[in-house]
């Protein structure tokens, strides 16, 4: 029987792109990996659970930071290899998503043959991550 889970186009390394999306404002926060224990324990839980690439295991967002991201709606593309989050920030207000102490990990703009930052540091990230 194929289930929920089976419908995702899980890639070689048994990986699927995230994007996390802000309920209300829209904005993108941030692109992360799920594997299937991550997107099971998202749907039960209601709160973003990635799969960290660099550290080999699940990362419930927010569990170092208090930068949790509450779920609202989990959708598919049309292709069933990318999800798409509906969140909410919590932890700060505005939110904070990115461990650089920002909203939004897309903070660069591309300008004149450069990348220009834009978006301020909310919290200085050594007073975030001990």
């Amino acid at each position: 029987m194929t289930t929920w889970l089976d419908e995702v186009r899980w890639d070689a390394s048994g990986l699927v792109p995230v994007i996390a999306q802000e309920r209300g404002s829209n904005d993108v926060l941030m692109f992360a990996w799920m594997n299937r224990d991550a997107l099971a324990k998202t749907i039960e839980t209601g709160r973003a659970v990635y799969f960290s690439r660099s550290r080999g295991k699940l990362w419930f967002k927010g569990e170092e930071s208090g930068h949790v991201q509450t779920v609202h709606e989990v959708r598919l593309d049309c292709d069933k290899d990318v999800i798409l989050l509906m969140v909410t920030q919590q932890g700060h207000d505005p939110g904070i998503a990115c461990h650089t102490g920002r909203h939004s990990c897309f903070f660069q703009t591309y300008a004149d043959g450069r990348w220009v930052t834009v978006e301020p540091v909310l919290k200085d990230p050594s007073s975030i991550y001990k």
